[in-house]
């Protein structure tokens, strides 16, 4: 089967530098790396879409000394791996509520999110400040503004409708959803986008997740049979 779009909850990082007697942050320094692993596979497996939950729009609840770290982090990592990723035909997108950031760094997505590769192999989105309640009553709002404003009819409402008003309108849905670190969770991620995704949680913190790891769930996805709702025997003819 054809996979065309996973999505990664990257959970883990925190555990797994505790574990080591390391400040937390050092976790998400580590967890960068699995990163570029996991989008150097994706482009040799032929996937050509990603998304990555770098952080929730919950996650502003953590301490503020650590939000603060992981807002430098990401600056850091936009600034040296941008140039990387286009070399490897990685196009970059923003998907959540950025008006929090700070102007700098908005500043940097927009910018990042400008540039296409020479050759376009991988779409890799990034969803930051992201909730996927959000991002329905996001759509629900635009919408409506459609409607009120006499724009759209409320008999042409449909699920294509929608699926254009959401963050990741255009793109397929999700096909294969992955959660690190041992957690069994949706998190507020994708929440429509992954209705008939095939979920994979595991106990492998995030940093000690890379191409391998990511191999081993293709496999067992190719394994798995994917009805929508039909028989094995309507599937099987």
């Amino acid at each position: 089967m054809n996979i065309k779009h996973i999505a990664i909850i990257m959970d883990g990082n925190g555990r797994w530098a505790t574990r080591r007697k390391k400040p937390r942050t050092f976790g998400h320094q580590a967890g960068v790396k699995s990163v570029r692993a996991v989008i150097e596979a994706c482009v040799k497996l032929g996937i050509p879409n990603l998304t990555l939950f770098a952080f929730s729009s919950e996650n502003w609840s953590r301490p503020e000394k650590e939000v603060q770290r992981l807002m430098e982090l990401f600056m850091r990592s936009l600034k040296k791996e941008t140039p990387e990723l286009l070399a490897k035909g990685v196009k970059q997108n923003f998907i959540g509520d950025l008006s929090r950031f700070s102007d700098k760094l908005q500043s940097k997505m927009h910018e990042v999110s400008q540039i296409s590769p020479n050759t376009h192999k991988l779409n890799l989105n990034i969803a930051v400040n992201y909730g996927g309640k959000w991002d329905i009553l996001n759509a629900t709002k635009r919408i409506a503004k459609l409607v009120q404003n006499g724009q759209l009819e409320t008999s042409s409402l449909s699920e294509s409708v929608m699926n254009d008003h959401l963050s990741l309108g255009g793109f397929p849905d999700v096909d294969v959803l992955i959660r690190t670190g041992g957690e069994h969770r949706i998190s507020n991620f994708l929440l429509w986008q992954i209705a008939y995704a095939e979920i994979f949680f595991t106990d492998t913190l995030w940093p000690d997740f890379g191409e391998q790891q990511l191999i081993d769930v293709v496999n067992e996805f190719n394994l798995r049979e994917r009805r929508f709702g039909k028989t094995s025997e309507q599937i099987n003819a």
